[in-house]
């Protein structure tokens, strides 16, 4: 099947709704959500959509910390290394399964980035 790659808005909105669906009911790191944070989804998934549309298309839109918001979450419950691994395996199958391209490709690298300096950082507290 021909995937087409990240275009625009609407294409990261699909991207991190797919993805945060994994997530809700994934095992290893679902808990975070439901558990530890009783998520507000109609809050967190629009500042998700900002942050990566920001992310590929520096578009200038997100306006927030995540490193802090992950330091707190950290606080309640200890992120380990095996969790950020498994978001990332789960961002970059989401990815993979929808979309292919330099953009595509492009999220993936910065998720990698991310989910690196956010251990780091978790880690100096």
């Amino acid at each position: 099947m021909m995937r087409n790659d990240i275009k625009n808005r609407k294409d990261v909105e699909l991207l991190v709704n797919s993805f945060y669906e994994r997530v809700k009911q994934d095992a290893i790191i679902g808990f975070f959500f439901t558990d530890v944070v009783n998520m507000d989804w109609g809050k967190h998934l629009p500042l998700m959509y900002d942050f990566w549309e920001d992310i590929v298309f520096k578009s200038g839109v997100y306006k927030g910390n995540p490193i802090n918001k992950h330091i707190d979450l950290n606080k309640k419950s200890l992120i380990t290394k095996e969790h950020f691994q498994r978001w990332l395996l789960l961002f970059n199958q989401t990815v993979e399964e929808l979309f292919s391209g330099i953009y595509a490709d492009l999220v993936k690298q910065r998720a990698t980035s991310i989910a690196t300096v956010m251990q780091i950082k978790i880690s100096k507290t």
